[in-house]
């Protein structure tokens, strides 16, 4: 199947998400579609896959238009979409998960019969290891994921759109949907990736196409210099790597002792977590979202209401201290969602820069604020962390997300710090943004501030840690160093201690995951 869109336009309201793109889609090819986050990738695929009607253009199949009202069209016409989010019902299991919506019968009964020999027909054809029976809410991410290809093929998908597939997916896993992807291509079916990781892009598409700001603005090559990919994404060259001098330790600032949380339902989600950070030092915590790391970032701030055990900054204990108490300890935090945690949307840029020292010298007191302290402090800010804004009381909704972040780390690192924690600190920014944000991190940590980053982004991890924590199902497998292999780091972030990590990249495919078990060395 060749498909093509040409000239598709998709607004809201006054906003143009997608401005006339033109894409071809070969038959048997992995055409990926790179961009940053907002740039309009999943707009136009769900353009593609009927959730939304485009305002202009036209989607041709084979050389004739058409036009699809609702998903369903679209898989009639042969397309089949995995989204970012899985659309599954975990308490029903994978054959169950297959065939809603186009249950199959016999004499008017459901025939899951039926759907257990296709779910085992097309795990065999592409050794997906599916049993059909089992419940979704029970397998792994990857394992879902494979559900949801498997729901696409069933429906004989001649193009598969996969977007942002690996987003909570460790390294291996995304080595293996890499491995399904060229299988599927060379079996015919044509595949849009849709993702922001340049290291992805390169090593599984035959094309790409990027887009920027709704509108496509230029194609490459696989073999295209990464530096030049990330300056097609955002309009200028960027460097992807930082120079990071070696670390300058000092003595131990941030000491967490058997750190336990525990949630409404009476689950223990963090389970008995210690490390140290030092002085000068950064300490990343990596693992695939959801494993705890949240819940040990909101620990440490006062976030989280059932919180045993210790976290002692220099000689005072953060554990049973209020959110503004620890600020004022003198710690500076980011949290992992700007929008919901970080931000007053209808605030000016000036105030949200002040938000946690309103009531403090020189912005204020506990009776009022002071504007032209607010006001002056935003205007030295500003220019020093490059957010781009029309003034200092625009509010702060109007600016783009990579210029939020930048307010969130301005305010954070604007005073005397005795530690600072960033929860996953470029989510959904630009290249250039991240380029920016990392700089300033390291700076940090470089003027002696002890640093802990929470990411689920390996290449970030990577790049800004002196030591690196992985954290599984609430605990920490291991601390290693910041130089430690990736695909050691992958096996961790899928459950292996550190020591069966590095034996299992040693001995490759001869070490299995059911050996280690048995030796009791995977958690």
């Amino acid at each position: 199947m060749k498909l093509e869109l040409r000239g598709i336009t998709k607004t809201f309201g006054s906003f143009v998400a997608n401005d006339a793109i033109d894409l071809v889609v070969e038959p048997g090819e992995i055409h990926s579609l790179l961009g940053e986050n907002g740039a309009g990738k999943s707009t136009l695929m769900n353009v593609l896959y009927g959730l939304y009607r485009p305002d202009g253009g036209e989607i041709v199949i084979d050389g004739a238009a058409v036009s699809f009202s609702d998903p369903g069209d679209a898989m009639a016409a042969g397309i089949g979409m995995v989204h970012q989010h899985f659309m599954l019902v975990p308490v029903f299991t994978v054959a169950e998960n297959m065939v809603l919506g186009h249950e199959p019968t016999r004499g008017g009964l459901l025939d899951l019969g039926a759907a257990r020999t296709l779910v085992r027909e097309i795990s065999a054809r592409f050794g997906f290891d599916l049993d059909p029976d089992a419940l979704v809410e029970n397998l792994p991410v990857g394992a879902q994921q494979r559900v949801e290809i498997i729901k696409a093929l069933s429906r004989s998908a001649e193009v598969l759109v996969l977007d942002e597939p690996t987003a909570v997916l460790t390294p291996q896993e995304t080595d293996e949907l890499m491995a399904i992807m060229r299988q599927l291509r060379d079996e015919g079916t044509s595949i849009v990736f849709i993702t922001h990781k340049l290291r992805e892009v390169k090593a599984v598409s035959d094309r790409i196409t990027v887009i920027r700001r709704g509108t496509v603005v230029g194609q490459a090559d696989p073999s295209a210099d990464q530096a030049d990919l990330a300056g097609l994404m955002v309009g200028r060259q960027v460097s992807l790597a930082q120079d990071k001098a070696e670390a300058t330790l000092g003595e131990i600032a941030l000491q967490v002792t058997d750190l336990q949380v525990t949630d409404a339902a009476g689950i223990r989600t963090l389970d008995g977590v210690s490390f140290e950070v030092r002085h000068g030092e950064v300490l990343a915590i990596a693992g695939v979202q959801g494993n705890g790391q949240t819940e040990l970032s909101e620990a440490l701030l006062g976030l989280q209401e059932t919180v045993h055990g210790s976290a002692r900054l220099e000689s005072r204990e953060l554990v049973g201290r209020s959110t503004k108490q620890v600020l004022d300890a003198g710690v500076g935090f980011v949290p992992e969602d700007r929008t919901h945690d970080a931000l007053v949307p209808d605030f000016t840029v000036a105030e949200n820069l002040v938000l946690d020292q309103h009531d403090r010298a020189p912005f204020g007191t506990a009776l009022a604020m002071s504007p032209k302290a607010v006001r002056e402090n935003a205007e030295k800010l500003i220019p020093e962390f490059d957010v781009r804004t029309e003034s200092a009381v625009s509010a702060v909704s109007t600016l783009s997300g990579g210029n939020q972040q930048k307010v969130v780390m301005a305010r954070a690192l604007n005073r005397e710090l005795a530690l600072l924690i960033a929860s996953q600190p470029t989510r959904g920014v630009d290249v250039g943004s991240i380029e920016f944000l990392h700089r300033r991190l390291l700076d940090e940590r470089d003027k002696g501030t002890p640093v802990v980053i929470v990411s689920t982004e390996l290449d970030e991890v990577v790049q800004l840690a002196d030591r690196i924590a992985v954290m599984y199902r609430g605990a920490i497998l291991g601390i290693v160093p910041g130089d430690e292999d990736r695909d050691v780091l992958g096996l961790m972030m899928a459950g292996y201690t550190a020591e069966a990590a590095r034996e299992a990249v040693a001995a490759g495919a001869r070490t299995t995951d059911s050996q280690l078990a048995d030796e009791g060395e995977i958690v």
